[in-house]
C-alpha cells in the first residue's frame, strides 16, 4: 500500500494485482466514522457488494466517483456499495469533512489499522473489488477509469 502515491499515476489495472479474481472475500472490520466496529461479513456471502478503498487526497478516485455513483443508481438496489477509506494521511474526522462537503449515497468505513487493505490485497487507492452474493470475488480493479457496470454485471 505504501505504492499508493507511484500506482495513483499509473494508467488502470484490471486484474493484475490485488485479491485474486475466484478468491473467496476475507470477512474483515473495519470502523464506522462515528468509530463503531463494523463486521463487513455481515455482508460478504449475503449479497453482492462493490468495495472500493479511497482517500480524500486521491486523484483516480475522483476520477472514478461519477461512474461509481452512475453504477449505484443502476445497481445500487441489488448490490451493497461500501467505501472504505485508507489510513493514509488522513484521519476519520478528514474523511467526515470531506463527505460533509461531497455526500455519498453509500456507507464509507475507516480502516483504521489498514486491515482490511492487507486482508483484500489492495495494491493502492482507487481499487475496487466486486463480489458476487456467495462472496467470490469476480472483479478487481484500479484506476480512474474502470468498467463498473460490466464488473456489476459479472456479480448478479
Amino acid at each position: 500500500l505504501l505504492s499508493a502515491a507511484y500506482l495513483a499515476s499509473t494508467p488502470a489495472l484490471a486484474q493484475d494485482l490485488g485479491i485474486e479474481v475466484g478468491a473467496q472475500a476475507p470477512a474483515v472490520t473495519v470502523q464506522s466514522l462515528d468509530g463503531k466496529q463494523v463486521d463487513l461479513g455481515s455482508y460478504i456471502g449475503k449479497t453482492p457488494m462493490l468495495i472500493e478503498f479511497w482517500a480524500t487526497w486521491c486523484p483516480n478516485c475522483r476520477e472514478l466517483m461519477p461512474t461509481l455513483l452512475d453504477a449505484e443508481k443502476k445497481f445500487g438496489k441489488k448490490v451493497k456499495f461500501v467505501g472504505i477509506a485508507v489510513a493514509i494521511n488522513q484521519s476519520p474526522e478528514r474523511v467526515r469533512r470531506w463527505l460533509a462537503a461531497n455526500p455519498l449515497p453509500h456507507d464509507t468505513y475507516y480502516d483504521t489499522q489498514g486491515k482490511a487493505a492487507s486482508a483484500f490485497d489492495a495494491p493502492a487507492t482507487s481499487y475496487v473489488v466486486v463480489l458476487d452474493k456467495t462472496g467470490r470475488v469476480v472483479y478487481t480493479g484500479l484506476g480512474g477509469k474502470q468498467d463498473l457496470e460490466a464488473a456489476l454485471k459479472k456479480a448478479l
